[in-house]
């Protein structure tokens, strides 16, 4: 099984990188083959609304850090995203990323319903944390699954919500309980 993790927190050791990181440990004890990115230690853009993804190829024409990251998509069984938060948001780095993913949308996709240039039936694991207590973050969640089901024919998505770990720019200690349910979940998915 090939793991495609990105992780999206700009700290190395944050809540969401700590959290996936269980996740990968627990995977790669499984026998999983573990691929991560961390978004804030690339040089990348955002996407460029050239519509080069539409008319003159069928994969992003920006070439940069982010590259190597979209070409592994495909392959990937399972793609981890983990996110920290911001203002009920997704940080830039995630954002950016996401927003590349519309390269694996065909032409017309509104028009025709045609499905994503990425084969179906892929697992995504989609971990956020927040220094708020409440996982109130249900809106957050539900949008992002529902994208990544239509952009990364995702057939199954699950998410990790993590709320008062952090906040105030402080790292604290992620509690057990949500290292536990990163544990199962891995091996959920990799069964």
């Amino acid at each position: 099984m090939k793991i495609l993790c990105v992780l999206g927190s700009p700290r190395r050791e944050g809540n969401s990188a700590t959290i996936a990181r269980r996740f990968i440990d627990t995977a790669k004890s499984l026998g999983a083959e573990v691929q991560v990115y961390e978004l804030n230690r690339m040089n990348y853009r955002g996407c460029q609304g050239c519509g080069s993804c539409k008319t003159k190829t069928d994969k992003c024409a920006t070439m940069d850090d982010l590259t190597q990251v979209l070409e592994a998509v495909p392959e990937a069984d399972v793609i981890l995203i983990a996110s920290p938060v911001y203002y009920q948001e997704v940080p830039g780095q995630v954002k950016c990323f996401l927003d590349r993913l519309y390269s694996f949308m065909p032409p017309n996709y509104l028009q025709t319903g045609a499905a994503s240039r990425v084969p179906a039936g892929k697992k995504v694991v989609f971990i956020t944390t927040q220094g708020a207590p409440e996982t109130a973050m249900a809106e957050l969640a539900t949008r992002y699954s529902n994208m990544f089901k239509r952009v990364l024919g995702a057939g199954e998505v699950r998410t990790l919500r993590a709320g008062g770990v952090g906040g105030g720019g402080v790292v604290i200690n992620v509690p057990e309980k949500y290292l536990q349910q990163a544990e199962e979940l891995a091996r959920a998915v990799c069964a």
